[in-house]
């Protein structure tokens, strides 16, 4: 069911998007094909956006998107194969295709952007795209302060240019902020594009991802009143999950310090408040660059964050800490300040696109167009919900019920999402919950059959559940700036 999203936001950026819609619908009706800005940020918590209940952050321009847009609040990236969870997070929104039926490099696939220049778009990226140069050259006719890679120190960023024939240039290091560098990337794009033709522009921020090393400003109003720490926090995870000493689990000791986690979500929350002012600039410019008010504009992020929940820092698991993220969409047509609790996926942007574009979409498209539900043709467009994570972890879910299966442990967890959405109380072991949980690890089953994903969900020889880390060691990796070195590895 749609609910109605209450909430304050600055007045000068709903006027400004107030009249883009008012004008985009005056242009679509007149058969423009619209602009598109996606706008998509790394490692952000769907629990992260003042408009969606967060009274602890400040995100005015993410809040003037939720009020002049349509929110889906169960939006999932799928899974991943590995650590890296923004590498197939990214192929699959670029493709619109499903965990197993893409690889890292997009082989074989139609990208998002490939299909928008086919159809007269004009298409431009910045920031960063860690899914090789082929797959991006192939995507965007034009690309400036790109970076190839995971992640970087934010004020050390490696960058490249895409020139005019097609090839990977202007190798440097960014001299200001990651969230600045590109978003001037992208002001520079709309107001030096040619106007006769429509643009997709996409800005992949790496904020905030870590180093969590936002100006002192924005962390400082964060440290001054230090967020709460998540309901479902613990100082370490009770089992084994496989990923437990990842390099995004490196970044605190065991077991977690509560007065270490508050100070890491205030650093984490001045990376989202810097990251939204980039976004205010991005908009303002929008609105001012001529035909900038006929466009589709998505926000979202490529995965979520532990930051704490379940003794847990990274994205690396299938809790809905991890694999819930952000989406936004506001375009002319679509009901403003509206929300949805349908279940989707970060593919299914590539489809919707589409719908709303009346462009054929390729072959082999997992995704589903999200447009029948804000037209209030249907609820949702999927009954259930599957997530795969290596040969570690699956997950399946329903409205209400959640199975999550680690058959390298031979583990069994069941959450009741309604009256338990921090997924606490495993009711696996419940014999009330026997039947329940054998239908769940049917519908898995099936799903798997459905995608092709041939992981059993037992072992022979499973390994031990129980793990330890308190007083384990730690390095710290190369991206991070001394002062974090200091705050949180010298002791």
């Amino acid at each position: 069911m749609n609910t109605r999203l209450s909430h304050r936001v600055p007045l000068v950026f709903a006027a400004i998007l107030l009249a883009c819609c008012l004008t985009a619908s005056r242009s679509m009706a007149q058969s423009n094909r619209p602009n598109i800005l996606l706008l998509f940020s790394d490692d952000q918590r769907a629990d992260t956006i003042a408009a969606w209940g967060n009274t602890h952050i400040r995100t005015p321009n993410i809040d003037h998107l939720v009020d002049r847009g349509f929110s889906f609040q169960r939006n999932y990236c799928f899974g991943s194969w590995h650590g890296a969870v923004c590498v197939p997070s990214r192929a699959m929104l670029h493709t619109g295709r499903h965990l197993f039926a893409v690889d890292s490099q997009m082989t074989g696939a139609v990208t998002l952007g490939q299909l928008l220049r086919r159809n007269g778009y004009t298409t431009f990226g910045t920031g960063k795209w860690h899914n090789g140069h082929e797959s991006f050259i192939r995507s965007f006719e034009f690309g400036r302060a790109i970076m190839f890679g995971g992640m970087s120190n934010h004020i050390k960023v490696p960058l490249n240019d895409l020139s005019a024939d097609g090839k990977v240039v202007n190798k440097r290091t960014g001299d200001k902020f990651s969230s600045e560098l590109f978003a001037d990337a992208a002001i520079e794009f709309l107001q030096s594009r040619d106007g006769n033709k429509p643009f997709f522009c996409y800005v992949a921020f790496t904020d905030p991802h870590d180093p969590r090393q936002a100006p002192l400003p924005y962390r400082q109003r964060y440290y001054q009143n230090l967020p709460p720490l998540p309901a479902n926090f613990l100082p370490q995870h009770p089992f084994d999950t496989g990923q437990m000493t990842v390099r995004d689990e490196n970044l605190a000791a065991w077991p977690r310090d509560p007065d270490v986690i508050r100070q890491l979500l205030a650093e984490y929350y001045g990376q989202i408040t810097y990251l939204d002012d980039q976004i205010g600039r991005i908009l303002s410019t929008l609105h001012n660059t001529p035909g900038g008010d006929n466009t589709i504009i998505i926000y979202a992020s490529d995965h979520g964050l532990a930051m704490g929940s379940h003794g847990l820092l990274g994205k690396q698991s299938i809790y809905e800490h991890s694999m819930r993220c952000p989406l936004i969409f506001i375009a002319p047509g679509i009901p403003a300040g509206r929300s949805s609790h349908a279940l989707t996926y970060l593919y299914d942007i590539y489809p919707t696109l589409c719908d709303m574009l009346g462009i054929t979409p390729p072959d082999g498209l997992a995704g589903k167009s999200l447009r029948p539900i804000w037209n209030g043709e249907t609820p949702g467009v999927r009954d259930t919900l599957f997530l795969a994570y290596g040969k570690l972890m699956r997950s399946v879910r329903d409205d209400r019920w959640k199975l999550i299966r680690w058959p390298q442990i031979n583990h069994v967890q069941l959450f009741d999402l309604q009256d338990d959405p921090n997924e606490m109380i495993n009711l696996a072991g419940n014999p009330r919950y026997a039947a329940r949980v054998a239908r769940m690890t049917g519908l898995m089953g099936r799903w798997q059959e459905r995608v092709g994903d041939d992981q059993p969900l037992t072992v022979e020889d499973p390994k031990p559940m129980a793990i330890d880390l308190t007083g384990h060691p730690r390095k710290p990796d190369k991206w991070q700036p001394q002062w974090i070195v200091e705050k949180y590895f010298s002791n």
